[in-house]
């Protein structure tokens, strides 16, 4: 059945892997890695000449369905809709407006469910949580792929892959499901999306330990990543949900959707007003029964506390500042998914980074060459040929047959398409172009005066390449890969001036290490004067003059740095969670600020001995993590988490996701960032730029603001009706006013007065602020006493303007007028107050927020067609009042605003001493 000779053996059996049986095979996970190819063949009764016959495909296909992620159901429209009525705060409005239209007011009731209705509608359009992570991961795995079956080749989507099906590889090719390989000839893959690592991994055959990490398993070749050279063939081992893609999706889905350090807030503070609400409208009713009054009077003054001392309009304004703060960061390059993500930004005390295109370019760029003895750095950065070699001057000798070696013996191509550099074919390889671009030499043109006459194909087993080319009528073999093997088959160097001298080895193997202690990935150059017209294998064993060294690294983006130094003036920790190699990691960690010096790196072999409290500790402590396995990266956020942070994870590949759905806020990269990472994200950088966080966090906090700033205003007019009812009752008095003019009130001045607020600017100092603690309640203790002394000047200024009308003799709907105008009119000059919670509306500028003066005109138009107009008098009760009325009522406002005014005054005097 199976011909795989020459092929190594590893041990008959590795831990953890079931016998033959299939249902077992794939209802647990396999270490096919350490397993032989002809083994793992033999287990899934594949053949690798012949493929599985038809019969068997439908079989197989029948007991593991098609190679595609199963979906999650999401929630439906109609369902997210009905979960707008569930909040307490409406509840409590829904059984108010039924039990009103029991009772035959109509009026207010249809008012009631109008509100409800409206706050509903713009909550269910503004949130829009589309759960798309799992249909991406779906499409990530959905093309076509050259199967093996009944002995010929056919061309087929992979969905219909099956375990056990022969697929053949090329470059280019996006890997189908998860393979072994049992074929691979100069075979690399790109798995930064699953893995984290950025640089190509050359795959192979032979059999690997059973612990080695997935981002090592050169054996395997993984769904969703791709081939970028060579050919190989290899067996599918798992399909759909079983792939480490599938097990990735699992992840996510298994992730909870996080509620925000706002919406528990607000739990919190809902929870207990209707305990405050409920308890005092209880006593409410009993105080006016026990005085004889009607049950059915004393239950309408009620529902009119009720309805006054629920902030009906904080639901909507809530949503729209949110959906404000979402205009304002689109225009900083950060597109909000997910709406309270904009509030968590400003709550965020930990952002957990990935390295590779995220704080660096995810463009490897050479920054230093070793040749003639000499180390000269290159400057620029990514795959712009901008920069210089050295200090500019004219490359010559050595230096310049190190980037001419690079250029020759290189299979990458450089273009340029809208304004954009890119690499086509290996990172690496595109490097060394940009660097010989950087000192005149312009591959097109060496390639067509020195062709390519022969090549030995860069393999894992040799870690080298090699081209032979005719130069000058000489015949020369250019080498480039690991030093480890081109260093011992050298005999001679070159030095400065391209001359040949004896090998200085020491100096050499010093200068490598001193490059990868630097982080840099180092490429060893060597050339060879060939006799003949073709290279083989045995061409480089001895005789090799060495040429020089190549020291490249993925580099940081240049405002990574100021970006993170910003983060921690900020009082926000910034960590590194890479599945790069732990040198490189602490090398850029270091370069952006993230680590000092002294500081260590944990690497993912290390974390998997950690138990959760272990971890926990950990992460107090470490800002690097490195060769991190996806589930790892989920770990490392939940711990962050019990130690009650609140976390911000970025990311842009597939290995991301999970961790990003877990996280407070996830943050995905627009332009190197997988579908299926922004799926899973809250945020997305349209620039993949760190630095975009840092504004986002800015603007975060400012909208954070704006919503207290906002509860601020609105409470006192809730608790000021709720105290006027009270007073009300226990003095024996008519309502000074009715349920349908506190809808009125609360409704009109939260939509034209108090959503001004939203359109505050961000105030200065904001990015000095360390982050709020995740415990802290909304409203400080502070801002709890400005709140009762302004509820109780709303309480004194319109019950006493009501009481003083009746005893001049004015009418029950005059007197009510005046009560509801001098709410309104205290409202609107309390607004100035709360535009800064601090400081005086004449220090932020009086018109700094011209919206502001928008909504206060608006607000006096409509009072004035409520107060004057017949068809609202008889709708809401209301009756035209006098100029004395009006200036009485100026009087109590301007007394209200002078008042906080002062007490804001005397508190930022206190805090200074």
């Amino acid at each position: 059945m199976v011909a795989a000779t020459g092929m190594p053996r590893g041990p008959g059996v590795c831990a953890g892997i079931p016998g033959n049986q299939m249902s077992e095979e794939f209802a647990q996970p396999t270490a096919w890695h350490c397993l032989p190819a002809d083994e793992a063949a033999t287990r899934l009764t594949a053949s690798f000449e012949e493929g599985l016959a038809d019969d068997e495909v439908a079989s197989r296909r029948a007991q593991h369905g098609e190679n595609r992620i199963t979906p999650r159901p999401g929630k439906g429209p109609l369902l997210r809709f009905a979960l707008q009525f569930v909040q307490p705060l409406v509840v409590v409005l829904l059984l108010a407006g039924v039990v009103t239209a029991i009772l035959g007011e109509w009026v207010d009731s249809g008012v009631i469910f109008g509100v409800t209705l409206i706050n509903a509608v713009i909550g269910f359009i503004q949130e829009g949580r589309a759960e798309n992570a799992l249909e991406a991961l779906a499409r990530s795995v959905t093309s076509e792929v050259i199967v093996l079956r009944g002995g010929g080749k056919q061309r087929l989507p992979s969905t219909a892959l099956v375990p056990g099906d022969i697929v053949l590889l090329a470059a280019g090719d996006k890997v189908p499901a998860d393979l072994r390989l049992f074929r691979a000839k100069d075979l690399q893959a790109i798995e930064s999306a699953l893995t984290g690592e950025s640089a190509p991994v050359p795959k192979h055959g032979d059999v690997l330990p059973e612990d080695t990490l997935l981002a090592e398993r050169c054996n395997m070749a993984y769904a969703g990543t791709t081939m970028i050279s060579g050919q190989g063939a290899g067996v599918v081992v798992a399909t759909g949900d079983h792939t480490e893609t599938g097990r990735i999706s699992r992840l996510i889905a298994e992730s909870p959707d996080l509620t925000t350090p706002l919406t528990r807030r607000m739990a919190v503070f809902s929870n207990w007003l209707l305990m405050a609400i409920g308890l005092l409208a209880a006593l409410t009713f009993a105080v006016g029964m026990w005085r004889g009054e009607s049950a059915f009077a004393m239950f309408m003054a009620a529902v009119a506390l009720a309805v006054g001392a629920i902030p009906e309009g904080l639901p909507a304004a809530m949503t729209i500042t949110l959906a404000i703060g979402v205009s304002r960061m689109a225009r900083r390059r950060a597109i909000i998914r997910k709406l309270p993500a904009v509030e968590t930004l400003g709550s965020t005390t930990v952002i957990c980074s990935d390295k590779t295109g995220t704080l660096t370019e995810n463009q490897m760029t050479v920054r230093e060459l070793y040749a003639g003895g000499v180390r000269t750095m290159v400057s620029g950065s990514g795959y712009a040929p901008s920069g210089k070699i050295g200090e500019g001057h004219n490359v010559a000798g050595a230096l310049r047959e190190c980037l001419l070696a690079g250029v020759l013996c290189n299979d990458a191509g450089l273009s340029r398409s809208n304004r954009h550099w890119e690499v086509v074919g290996d990172p690496t390889e595109g490097a060394l172009l940009v660097a010989a671009r950087k000192a005149g030499l312009d591959e097109r043109t060496l390639q067509k005066l020195f062709p390519r006459l022969d090549e030995i194909p860069f393999d894992s087993a040799r870690q080298y390449m090699a081209t032979l080319h005719e130069i000058e009528g000489v015949r020369l073999a250019y080498f480039k890969g690991a030093l480890e093997q081109l260093l011992p088959r050298s005999t001679s160097m070159l030095d400065g001036n391209g001359l040949a001298v004896a090998l200085r080895r020491e100096e050499i193997e010093m200068s490598a290490r001193s490059m990868a202690a630097e982080g840099l990935r180092v490429l060893a150059v060597a050339r060879l004067a060939a006799s003949t017209m073709s290279l083989d294998a045995t061409s480089a064993d001895a005789g090799l003059q060495f040429v020089g060294l190549v020291g490249m690294v993925d580099p940081p983006r240049p405002k990574a740095i100021a970006a993170v130094r910003t983060c921690h003036g900020a009082g926000i920790r910034v960590k590194m969670i890479t599945g790069d190699h732990a040198i490189t990691a602490l090398s850029i960690a270091r370069q952006v600020g993230i680590a000092k010096a002294g500081e260590t790196v944990l690497t993912g072999r290390e974390l998997a001995v950690l138990d959760d409290e272990g971890l926990r500790g950990v992460v107090r402590k470490v800002n690097v993590f490195a060769r991190v396995e996806p589930a790892q990266k989920l770990r490392l956020v939940r711990a962050l988490q019990a130690n009650g942070d609140v976390v911000a994870m970025t990311g842009d590949g597939v290995n991301d996701a999970p961790a990003l759905k877990q996280a407070d806020i996830g943050i995905a990269m627009g332009l190197a960032g997988t579908e299926v990472a922004k799926d899973a994200a809250d945020m997305v950088l349209t620039d993949d730029d760190f630095a975009a966080i840092e504004a986002a966090v800015e603007e975060g906090r400012g909208v954070y603001d704006n919503l207290v700033k906002f509860i601020t205003w609105t409470l006192p007019t809730n608790f000021g009706e709720g105290l006027v009812i009270v007073a009300a009752i226990l003095a024996g008095a008519t309502l000074p006013i009715t349920p349908l003019q506190i809808l009125w009130i609360n409704m009109t001045t939260a939509v034209f007065l108090g959503l001004m607020l939203a359109f505050e600017p961000i105030e200065h100092g904001v990015m000095r602020r360390s982050p709020r603690p995740p415990g802290t309640p909304i409203l400080d203790a502070a801002l709890v006493w400005r709140i009762v002394l302004v509820s109780v000047l709303l309480l004194a200024g319109s019950f006493g303007l009501f009481l003083r009308e009746l005893a001049q003799g004015q009418s029950l709907a005059e007197a009510r007028t005046v009560a509801l105008n001098v709410f309104v009119v205290v409202q609107a000059m309390y607004l100035f107050n709360c535009r800064s919670l601090t400081l005086s509306a004449l220090r932020i500028g009086l018109f700094s927020n011209p919206a502001i003066w928008y909504g206060v005109l608006i607000m006096a138009l409509l009072q004035a067609l409520l107060t004057y107009l017949p068809v609202m008098n008889r709708l809401f009760a209301t009756a035209p009042i006098g100029w004395s009325e009006w200036l009485e009522i100026f009087a109590v406002s301007v007394l209200a605003y002078l008042v906080v005014g002062l007490e804001k005054r005397l508190r930022a005097a206190a805090a200074k001493r």
